[in-house]
């Protein structure tokens, strides 16, 4: 799942229709976050100054890269005893997705990327409004529903323009994340981890399993211009740009995506 984000984000009506579909469906909170361990031994990053040397392609000092979280992905898989599996990325999961199949070719069926992106210097990035609200900490002493106003902004304002989500949905989704784990600061690391990858063109030339790519048209974090991107860079991979859909996996859009997942799941 994307960044500072449980496996609880995962739309249930998606897991229980690919479950319908006769999919063997694993989700996990990646590192740092969730029920996953944290990394405490290291320090909050300074998120301005991790993103002013992102600006002028200074090195990033992280303390663990996309990478790594790729590795967790495949030990995962060798805990369950999985040999292969299609893999299925969202936004920074998505960033993780690419790089198993890149790395892993001999245990990816096939990689599906959803609103992310290559790395790609001079790539367009969020818009200001977005970058704020994904950069600004909760001020010190922030009560409960606060953060939970604060988090409904901040997905109403990237989220599908045309596929709105009730915000009785939105604070429900909020308040289970928050009784679940809370963890700002593994999502700064994340954050720091993701710019700190840099540039996976060349890896995605690589791949060779089946890709598709799925992006939103009106993505206001991660522009369709780097979903564009991404297809481009994967041999033969495969594109579909919704029209109307922002950074987000609304109620209105399962069916279309279990009917996109499902025919390229099984070579269609």
């Amino acid at each position: 799942m994307g960044l500072g984000m449980q496996l609880i984000a995962w739309p249930q009506d998606l897991v229980d229709g690919l479950v319908e579909q006769g999919y063997y469906v694993i989700r996990y909170d990646n590192r740092d976050v969730g029920l996953s361990t944290k990394l405490h031994q290291y320090k909050k990053p300074n998120l301005v100054w991790a993103y002013l040397k992102s600006l002028v392609g200074w090195p990033q000092s992280a303390a663990y890269t996309l990478n790594d979280m790729a590795d967790d992905a495949l030990g995962l898989l060798d805990a369950l005893g999985v040999a292969k599996a299609h893999v299925v990325g969202v936004s920074m999961g998505g960033m993780i997705a690419q790089l198993v199949a890149a790395r892993f070719a001999n245990r990816t069926l096939s990689l599906t990327s959803i609103m992310s992106t290559s790395g790609r210097r001079g790539l367009p990035g969020p818009t200001p409004a977005a970058r704020n609200a994904l950069m600004r900490p909760s001020p010190p002493g922030a009560t409960r529903k606060e953060v939970v106003d604060r988090s409904v902004d901040t997905l109403r304002l990237i989220g599908s323009p045309s596929f709105p989500i009730p915000e009785r949905s939105m604070r429900a989704s909020i308040e289970r994340a928050l009784d679940r784990s809370i963890s700002p600061d593994g999502m700064a690391r994340q954050l720091v981890a993701v710019v700190a990858s840099g540039d996976r063109t060349p890896l995605l030339r690589k791949i060779r399993c089946p890709a598709l790519v799925i992006h939103g048209a009106d993505d206001p974090l991660v522009p369709v211009a780097c979903g564009i991107d991404t297809a481009q860079s994967i041999p033969g991979a495969r594109l579909e740009v919704i029209e109307g859909m922002g950074h987000d996996l609304p109620p209105q859009l399962i069916e279309r995506l279990l009917a996109l997942l499902d025919q390229h799941l099984r070579g269609r």
